[in-house]
């Protein structure tokens, strides 16, 4: 492990990960021109969009290897240059899940303080950096359940952080509902501001679970 993504007081947890939860899925389809300007790409990633669905999550883990935490992340599609996924930007409120995930996936976690309600069909979910809000939404949910899986949603990610290349296919399966999302607040300076996009399709997905194996390295 590299010893640069590590602080004291978080306590290694090597991969595979099995996690257990609730989350909001939402499905886009970002243009190129978006994804350059406004996704918050990596210098790796830059220049080299090539399309796909794209993906923003929040997610409620209930269960996982460093207790539970809360997180958001966007994925906007493939890249040329791999052909895969990448998480472009991705906050959670755990620093021994930022920590973990840098070190086990070269996942580029960030930490901030998350809220997040429920009650009745709705999640109310809110973001800060000290005082200041800098995400929030409310997400509506209703009717039927159906089964939601990785081998409808395949997610095929490679990240690069710290020089080394990680190759990841997490699994996953749940059950998922039709959802409504209104992006309250999104300050583009931390998160790609995606109140403008228009999403594809909702879900809400609850129960779930999913497995991050251990990484491949390189291409």
């Amino acid at each position: 492990m590299n010893e640069s993504v590590w602080s004291e007081k978080v306590k290694p947890a090597p991969p595979p990960w099995k996690l257990s939860g609730e989350g909001i899925l939402m499905l886009y389809k970002f243009s190129k021109d978006w994804v350059e300007n406004y996704a918050q790409l990596p210098d790796d990633l830059s220049g080299n969009f090539k399309g796909g669905i794209g993906y923003v999550m929040l997610v409620n883990y209930h269960e996982s290897p460093v207790g539970p935490y809360r997180e958001l992340l966007i994925i906007p599609g493939k890249f040329e240059h791999t052909g895969k996924h990448s998480i472009s930007k991705i906050y959670v409120d755990s620093e021994a899940s930022t920590q973990n995930g840098r070190a086990n996936w070269g996942i580029p976690k960030h930490t901030l303080p998350f809220s997040w309600e429920s009650d009745d069909g709705v999640d109310h979910i809110k973001i800060f950096n000290g005082d200041e809000k800098i995400f929030a939404c409310t997400v509506k949910y209703r009717g039927l359940k159906f089964p939601v899986t990785t081998k409808i949603l395949p997610i095929d990610l490679h990240q690069l952080w710290v020089g080394k290349e990680y190759h990841t296919k997490p699994t996953g399966k749940g059950w998922g509902k039709l959802a409504s999302v209104e992006i309250e607040k999104c300050n583009k300076n931390f998160f790609p501001p995606i109140q403008k996009q228009r999403p594809l399709a909702v879900v809400k997905v609850n129960p779930f679970e999913i497995t991050f194996p251990k990484p491949s390295y390189g291409l």
